[in-house]
């Protein structure tokens, strides 16, 4: 048996005693109470003796399935809020449901002066407004004491060998995370949203065939990532944002955490700077360790296809610049030395225009 059936079964046991105990009293004191009055026959007043006790028992019986469904399923959501908060915001969330159940214990002798007075029934209100008040400022304190930190992280705290690091789904699906984490790059452990995981799933479900094939190919980055110990599930979620919104999620999360944000997305990018969140690109990292390349400067290239215009050619670095030739439709096909005559830089990247060497000398 595992141990989350044995303990099912030990709460299941513990109900059905205790609920039946319960009924079995409960019936014995309805019968001392009320129906030992109606009946004025010893024979009648000894079968109800036995008969309600036993009724109360099996209705407990009855009843602590249900109480149990009901006490599991609070206990679950429960356990499933606090897996989303933060150590801070537990801890927070901790001292401030003691101070408000020490508020109420304060305000309980104030009631019992004011309302026991009144004699027995007014001993009955000031408890059940005493419970009344307890709830609400144990539930207020642990509210309160959630959202205000106990122990604020310093921006950049370290977490196991590294600052905090929120990690979108375009940067998994990339896939070239994690060749930048075994090379020691990037540092301590990444944080993976359970939302960015859904839309992981939902991306490598998906009916088209090319982004069946990066979400897969992303799911098998995550599993080596799990393999060396780089990441870690985060289960907080906003309830109060639309299950879609991805990426004002990620701001959030990255803004709870004090923790960076990787990512490739060029608009997740701009909204995580204007949040003041900070950014790692990868698309920057790969642009910033591409070799410079200057005008006047001969490479030799194999061009691939045609370009735009109709009289150019295109070919690739090893890393994976573009270069468009002028005049190298005809060289299609072929290796050929050129020579660059501009760079521009764009946002998706670098690009290199050149020009065959022959034609450019004979151009000199």
């Amino acid at each position: 048996m595992s141990p989350s059936n044995l303990s099912s079964a030990v709460l299941r046991t513990v109900f059905v005693i205790v609920f039946s105990v319960m009924g079995f009293l409960l019936g014995r004191e309805v019968y001392l109470s009320v129906l030992s009055l109606h009946f004025a026959s010893e024979g009648l007043q000894l079968a109800m003796l036995i008969l309600s006790p036993v009724a109360g028992a099996i209705i407990g019986l009855f009843v602590a399935p249900l109480a149990q469904s009901f006490f599991e399923g609070e206990l679950n959501a429960v356990e499933h809020s606090i897996e989303r908060l933060a150590p801070s915001e537990l801890a927070g969330g901790a001292v401030g449901l003691l101070l408000g159940l020490g508020m109420a214990l304060l305000l309980k002798s104030i009631l019992f002066e004011l309302i026991s007075v009144t004699g027995r029934a007014g001993s009955y209100v000031a408890i059940l407004l005493y419970l009344i008040v307890a709830v609400f400022f144990a539930y207020l304190g642990a509210r309160v004491g959630a959202k205000t930190r106990l122990v604020p992280l310093p921006k950049g705290s370290a977490i196991r060998g590294g600052s905090a690091k929120v990690v979108d789904t375009s940067v998994i699906v990339d896939a070239r995370i994690v060749e930048i984490y075994q090379s020691g790059f990037i540092e301590g452990v990444l944080t993976v949203p359970r939302f960015v995981l859904r839309e992981l799933q939902a991306v490598a479900d998906s009916e088209d065939p090319q982004r069946r094939t990066r979400g897969r190919r992303g799911l098998e980055a995550l599993a080596r990532l799990q393999e060396l110990s780089a990441i870690e599930i985060n289960e907080r979620d906003y309830a109060d944002l639309p299950p879609g919104s991805v990426d004002a999620k990620l701001v959030r999360l990255a803004h709870e955490l004090q923790a960076r944000l990787i990512t490739n997305d060029y608009n997740l990018n701009r909204v995580a700077q204007v949040e003041g969140v900070e950014v790692l690109n990868i698309n920057e990292l790969a642009n910033a360790v591409k070799p410079v390349v200057l005008p006047g400067e001969e490479l030799h290239v194999h061009v691939i296809r045609e370009g735009k215009e109709t009289h150019q050619g295109v070919a690739y670095l090893d890393d994976g610049t573009m270069i468009v030739i002028e005049q190298g439709k005809r060289l299609v096909g072929s290796s050929t030395n050129v020579v660059v005559t501009s760079v521009l830089q764009t946002v998706a990247g670098r690009m290199i225009f050149a020009r065959p060497k022959a034609t450019s000398a004979a151009a000199r």
